[in-house]
């Protein structure tokens, strides 16, 4: 996809809603981030950090490109499905926007490089 109004009108209807309000959340906690679709994906850029959102077959992920960045998050929430460096949100999982927070802010700001 090369646009994210493309990439938006996939993500299905039950799930569009939430999507937009993972993104907009992001571009509220950093809004000099430039979002972009680098990884074929909602990519959120700042400099060389990013963070992206992809709406996958049964969940939303996050994805950060470190353990490191989500590692709060799952000990307070450790029923959260996870890969090395991302966030898997299930449709009925609670996603708690305040700890998520600071996963944003860390992975936006600290660390560099693009992979």
């Amino acid at each position: 996809m090369k646009n994210i109004n493309e990439y938006l009108s996939n993500v299905p209807e039950s799930r569009v809603d939430r999507f937009n309000e993972l993104l907009n959340n992001i571009k509220k906690w950093h809004p000099k981030s430039e979002l972009t679709m680098e990884y074929k994906m909602p990519t959120f850029e700042s400099g060389e950090n990013w963070i992206a959102a992809a709406n996958q077959k049964s969940y939303i992920s996050v994805y950060t490109c470190g353990y490191h960045h989500i590692e709060s998050y799952k000990k307070k929430h450790p029923e959260t499905k996870s890969g090395k460096g991302c966030l898997n949100f299930r449709d009925n999982d609670k996603i708690f926007y305040g700890d998520l927070k600071d996963v944003v802010k860390s992975t936006l700001t600290s660390h560099k490089g693009k992979g």
